[in-house]
């Protein structure tokens, strides 16, 4: 029953480890990037629709990208809803095929504010998993009575292991994440 517990909380916390590195990837450096994309919702046939699913997105230069909608009708909610990204800066145009978008360079101030940014989602992230260990906590402190306190206190030394590594890894990620945002 212990053993269920850490192992349903190790696997959430494990998703809220790869959803903070997911929305740090939605954070921008200095270079294009299609995983600043990933979260961009385009109004199509009257549905909020993820870009990703309406559109291929390719590097061309280290500052461009190229969006190719499957749909030609599509193009201008497209363009619409890339120019609509708050903290993005981008200027996208349209040649009636393809939406290139061009992202200007990261100026110091800017990139300090990413980083302000970065740090918020990755405080997310680590709240997540303290909450998972929370009720993990409260689902071990609720077998108190059949399995005994030894038991229990045994599976809180592990979860608060588990917690320690998922949250390091958060951390890793943000210096990561960091580096490349004051990389010039």
């Amino acid at each position: 029953m212990i053993a269920e517990v850490l192992s349903d909380a190790t696997d959430r916390m494990d998703k809220a480890v790869e959803a903070a590195k997911n929305d740090f990837a939605t954070v921008r450096t200095g270079r294009a990037n299609p995983a600043l994309f990933q979260k961009i919702m385009v109004p199509y046939y009257g549905t909020p629709t993820p870009l990703e699913q309406l559109a291929s997105l390719q590097n061309q230069e280290a500052r461009t990208l190229i969006v190719t909608p499957y749909d030609k009708s599509a193009l201008r909610d497209i363009e619409q809803a890339i120019r609509d990204v708050p903290n993005l800066g981008a200027n996208p145009t349209n040649d009636g095929n393809i939406v290139r978008v061009t992202l200007p360079d990261l100026t110091e101030e800017r990139r300090k504010e990413y980083v302000k940014l970065v740090r918020a989602k990755a405080e997310d992230g680590k709240v997540s998993v303290r909450n998972i260990r929370r009720k993990a906590k409260d689902d071990l402190d609720a077998l108190k009575s059949e399995v005994g306190d030894d038991e229990v206190s045994r599976g809180e030394k592990e979860l608060e292991q588990v917690t320690k590594s998922h949250v390091d890894a958060i951390d890793d990620a943000l210096k990561r994440k960091e580096a490349e945002l004051l990389e010039v």
